[in-house]
């Protein structure tokens, strides 16, 4: 799966990147920054299965602190998105393509209210966050909408009609190149009241309906709301998290906050866990005045107060709550809970919740799903089928003719 890191020039995207995986994008106070799509690799956590099994792990595709597993995920930060970018505005065009292999999307919003539409610099305060969560949300829907229509939209329609082709699959094929599955798209018919209108009937109210339900479902956004170590930022969140529609939907964040914190951690002056509510001090020595201060503050009116800096916070909601995703643990050994070469909970895997055992054979090798003989649950040594639906946390080992 694939996290979009999304918003318009200058809202904090690439900071965001940087400090959810210490990738080095490029990072300043002008519009278009990112003109390329800046690739990283992020953590999502939970605790680890070594915890309730009372073992020490060796983590080897993955990484085990204190208990807690931080499992590898994608994230990608695209170019920056303006008002008209269906239309080609801006990077528009460029952003959109670059969003359609995204899964889901992390709208990082400037909630201190310091950059306009365009992503220009304004006093903290100018602008309104709230129409920046409003315009991308229409962005997206406008460009599925123009997806769906093309260029030989009537011609599509007719051939819909001619062949008396089912709506849902009519649309599945038009948007196949997206990542926009059956499910999402019988979904979106249905909540969009269209499953029983052939494509012939849809008028342009219709077509936007639809896309609106279809980015929600197969492009849901989580949004961020960034800067949240100013004090405009803090008075924002405020006001929008309470507003109706916003309530739930945004999340407190500092992507600034987080870097720092990890830029100490990685040197060693501080101890700090991604995701965690506070830090150490190891080495005062190392801290000038200012970085003290600066660290009181983030304790103080990020940390205290929001229980976290919110970086990883929307990692874990993106991979676990949203997309449904959960741990599972194989071993080649259920009793020791080893692989061949004795490491002890080895790998983790994310998988999507209602997967089957076959599923998880086939990501793993293609030859273990293909020479599939049973599965076996390490905690509890049952023999488990292939049609067996694995739970959160599931250790299991898998028998193979291959």
């Amino acid at each position: 799966m694939l996290i979009g890191i999304v918003g318009k020039p200058n809202a904090g995207k690439s900071t965001f990147l940087n400090a959810a995986t210490m990738a080095g994008a490029k990072v300043a106070d002008y519009p278009f920054t990112t003109i390329d799509p800046n690739l990283g690799k992020g953590h999502v956590q939970r605790p680890c299965a070594c915890q309730q099994l009372k073992v020490s792990d060796n983590p080897k595709n993955s990484i085990c602190e204190g208990g807690v597993r931080f499992a590898p995920v994608d994230l990608l930060d695209v170019a920056g998105l303006v008002p008209g970018a269906h239309e080609g505005k801006g990077m528009g065009n460029k952003f959109l393509n670059d969003l359609s292999r995204a899964d889901v999307l992390l709208h990082v919003v400037d909630f201190s209210g310091s950059t306009n539409d365009r992503g220009e610099v304004e006093k903290p305060g100018t602008y309104d966050p709230v129409d920046d969560i409003k315009f991308l949300e229409d962005e997206i829907a406008y460009w599925l909408k123009g997806i769906i229509e093309r260029s030989d939209w009537e011609k599509f329609a007719r051939a819909a009609q001619m062949n008396k082709t089912p709506v849902m699959a009519a649309m599945v094929e038009r948007l196949s190149g997206i990542g926009v599955t059956d499910a999402h798209v019988q979904q979106s018919l249905k909540t969009a009241n269209l499953l029983d209108k052939r494509v012939h009937e849809w008028d342009d109210g219709m077509l936007l309906s639809f896309a609106r339900e279809l980015q929600r479902v197969s492009k849901p956004i989580i949004i961020m709301a960034n800067k949240m170590d100013k004090d405009e930022g803090r008075k924002n969140y405020a006001r929008i998290s309470e507003l109706p529609g916003y309530k739930g939907r945004v999340f407190p964040c500092s992507a600034l906050a987080e870097y720092h914190l990890r830029v100490l951690a990685k040197n060693g002056t501080i101890d700090y866990t991604p995701g965690a509510a506070s830090f150490k001090i190891l080495k005062p020595d190392k801290l000038s005045e200012k970085d003290q201060a600066a660290l009181g503050r983030i304790k103080a009116e990020i940390m205290d107060a929001y229980g976290s800096t919110g970086v990883q916070a929307g990692l874990d909601k993106a991979i676990f709550d949203v997309l449904e995703y959960i741990y599972v643990y194989p071993v080649a050994d259920q009793n020791k809970f080893c692989d061949k070469d004795g490491r002890i909970l080895p790998d983790v895997f994310l998988v999507k919740k209602g997967s089957r055992l076959i599923d998880v054979a086939g990501k793993i090798h293609t030859d273990l799903a293909e020479g599939f003989v049973h599965g076996v649950n390490a905690r509890d040594k049952r023999r488990l089928g292939e049609d067996y639906e694995v739970q959160p946390d599931d250790v299991v080992r898998i028998v193979s003719a291959k």
